[in-house]
């Protein structure tokens, strides 16, 4: 029994995924063990790249306070993606975050009135608590269940506005699910969002065709393929709210790799679709995070 627990605290280390209080007790001084606070999403959250999950960013464990710093970067076929942000976590239980984004939209700024190199940018500020559950242990089909809130503003104010936004501001509400599946090595994650925001918020807040909130699923999946290395996929259903710039769903496939305890490189692919009117919108998306 006891070489099999040995054997697992690697697989769940590769997959983000919180350890049982017995194999927590001799950490608390050390921290999580290798992922298991997940990586820092494009909006600063921990979880995956495009979404969040029901962990928390650091590598304190329930007796500690943690922290992590993550800079991600987004090439498009027409665009440029930049944010950067940080997260602190609090005896695993509460995160806070801040993340701060731009999007540079290079030659189509020029074709769309606004200017060459001329950049959409926002800051997000973002708090989530643990509610219930456990991502590995509790009862076999019990997930991780945590709830979050994201206040949004635009630095774009009269842009977005005369893109047809309704506000420049505005606060996303979400509840996630995530749960490990031994036996497979599968994690499987799924995130409610209730939101009004245009392209994550970077065009603004509601719009000429809907100005009210709506329902949005996000999903991830993540297999564990080494000791340090998980790869896996996410999708992310987005709102329509204005008639100017339609918008499309969002899926990633990615790999994400644990350099050592505090430092973990993730690489994907990423389809955005349609972006301010240009269609096809795909690219590679690169992310560092550093946690303590």
């Amino acid at each position: 029994m006891t070489t099999r627990c040995l054997t697992l605290a690697p697989v769940m280390a590769a997959l983000g995924l919180a350890t049982a209080p017995a194999a927590a007790e001799p950490l608390r001084n050390g921290g999580k063990l290798l992922l298991t606070n997940g990586i820092s999403s494009i909006e600063g959250a921990s979880g995956g790249g495009l979404t969040p999950w029901a962990t928390i960013a650091g590598n304190e464990t329930r007796d500690g306070i943690g922290a992590s710093a993550h800079a991600t970067i987004v090439e498009l076929k027409d665009y440029d993606y930049q944010s950067a942000g940080i997260s602190v976590g609090l005896f695993d239980r509460v995160e806070l975050s801040f993340a701060r984004q731009d999007f540079n939209t290079n030659e189509i700024g020029g074709a769309l009135g606004l200017g060459n190199d001329y950049a959409f940018g926002q800051d997000i500020f973002g708090a989530k608590v643990k509610l219930a559950g456990d991502l590995v242990y509790d009862a076999p089909l019990m997930p991780a269940i945590a709830v979050g809130v994201q206040y949004k503003k635009s630095r774009n104010d009269a842009v977005v506005r005369l893109l047809g936004a309704t506000d420049d501001d505005g606060i996303d509400y979400y509840l996630s699910a995530t749960k490990l599946f031994l036996s497979r090595s599968i994690l499987v994650n799924a995130t409610v969002r209730l939101t009004k925001a245009n392209q994550n918020g970077l065009l603004g807040y509601g719009g000429d065709r809907n100005d009210d909130y709506s329902v949005q699923f996000e999903g991830s999946m993540a297999w564990q393929l080494s000791r340090r290395l998980a790869i896996g996929g996410e999708y992310r259903t987005k709102p329509n709210n204005l008639g100017v710039a339609k918008e499309d769903d969002w899926f990633d496939a990615f790999a994400a790799y644990a350099v050592n305890r505090h430092l973990t490189a993730t690489v994907a692919y990423a389809d955005l679709g349609s972006i301010a009117t240009i269609d096809k919108q795909r690219g590679v998306l690169f992310s560092l995070q550093a946690a303590f």
